[in-house]
């Protein structure tokens, strides 16, 4: 039986609160009302073969609150006149609330326009936009708006998101609520105070001009005669692991003539010596802090990732930034040598990396592919020790200590 029931008919009024409809209905002028339902009503071959069926569904409508049904009379060869919903009607707003429970929401979406109108009625457009956000944001909407009027007042503050001094809000509240802030600020901001170039929750802070915290970059000198920092002296048989703010270490200016970056923290531990280096605990996708280091670009830079197709993309991506970057221990060679340490990549890249060698591209498309093997990975700790030094010392000047 496909005829439209008492649910049904609730159901339609919900989609028009779910998509926002009633609410903006509640603070605009015009609302289309009355509204018109959806009706599926029996046939004539229903009257005949589902008699008591159909009055059992015209008494289900006809018993439905809230709404008002227009009749038609429908003459049937057997059962003679039949009175029979034609139409369902809502015919005012507060029928189509109280029809699905809203009216209390409904109530508290008008609270919260007529407080954003009062103080900042810039974001009507957005209440209007996202009224069931605004209603699920209602008990935080107070303080948002103070968030906005604090930034008003402060535009581009240059501190810390600790240091907002709005009552009722920390700094959790803020990342928190980050995205929906974002859309609320670029409303009431003028345009020349957002960094439009900064997109997305993850840089909020800079978008708004807040302080963040520092990239740190964590790199060990593999050569004892490099000269070192005040309190890094290497102890026996260590050399010194150090830890920097992107600003100071692109202050450094280190006498270096190679420098290897690697993404695996043990590698970066247990790198040998090499004459004139250093290992850079790399950064994944994220190349902007060493790009700063305009001393690095003067150096040779070696990227020493896993081989499968993310590692290639990562490669890649530092090429945006260092054009000269070469890859280390990410070749055919390397990976046919470790077979019994093949691993599987949970999900492969496969689109094109334009920046890739000849033959990176080839063992690329090797592992997109899947002509190997699917799926392969080789990550990089499983590439034997006694591998990576031997490749070290047939190309790059090795140094005795420390082993």
């Amino acid at each position: 039986m496909s005829w439209t029931t008492p649910a049904d008919l609730r159901a339609q009024a919900q989609r028009l609160w779910d998509r926002g409809d009633l609410l903006r209905a509640t603070v605009a002028d015009g609302a289309s009302m009355p509204l018109r339902l959806s009706l599926r009503a029996p046939g004539a071959a229903d009257l005949s073969d589902r008699f008591e069926a159909v009055r059992e569904w015209v008494r289900a409508i006809a018993d439905t609150p809230r709404v008002r049904i227009e009749w038609r009379e429908r003459k049937h060869r057997v059962q003679g006149a039949q009175h029979l919903p034609a139409a369902v009607w809502l015919d005012t707003l507060q029928d189509a609330l109280a029809f699905i429970g809203k009216v209390r929401q409904a109530q508290r979406f008008e609270a919260l326009w007529r407080q954003t109108a009062a103080v900042q009625p810039t974001l009507l457009a957005w209440l209007s936009r996202r009224p069931i956000q605004a209603l699920e944001l209602a008990d935080q909407w107070e303080r948002l708006l103070a968030i906005v009027a604090w930034m008003q007042a402060h535009p581009r503050p240059g501190v810390y998101l600790r240091q907002v001094d709005v009552p009722g809000v920390d700094s959790k509240f803020i990342e928190a609520h980050r995205g929906v802030l974002a859309e609320l600020l670029d409303l009431c901001l003028p345009p020349a105070l957002i960094d439009t170039a900064a997109t997305g929750v993850a840089q909020f802070t800079r978008r708004f001009g807040f302080l963040d915290k520092p990239v740190r970059i964590r790199f060990r000198l593999l050569d004892p005669a490099l000269p070192g920092l005040p309190g890094s002296q290497a102890v026996p048989d260590a050399l010194p692991d150090i830890t920097l703010d992107a600003s100071s270490f692109a202050a450094l200016a280190l006498p270096v003539e190679r420098v290897f970056v690697t993404e695996n923290e043990i590698n970066f531990l247990a790198f040998p010596a090499v004459a004139g280096s250093i290992v850079v605990f790399g950064a994944g996708y994220g190349w902007e802090a060493l790009a700063r280091a305009a001393w690095l670009h003067r150096c040779q830079l070696l990227y020493w990732g896993d081989i499968d197709t993310h590692g290639f993309a990562i490669l890649d991506q530092l090429r945006a930034s260092f054009p000269n970057a070469q890859s280390f221990l990410m070749d055919r060679e390397t990976l046919l040598a470790h077979r019994p340490h093949w691993g599987e990549e949970p999900e492969p890249a496969l689109h094109d990396l334009p920046r890739l060698s000849a033959r990176e591209a080839a063992l690329y498309d090797e592992l997109r592919s899947g002509r190997l093997q699917p799926r392969l990975r080789l990550e990089q700790e499983r590439v034997g020790y006694g591998w990576l030094n031997e490749r070290l010392a047939a190309s790059f000047p090795r140094v005795p200590w420390p082993a």
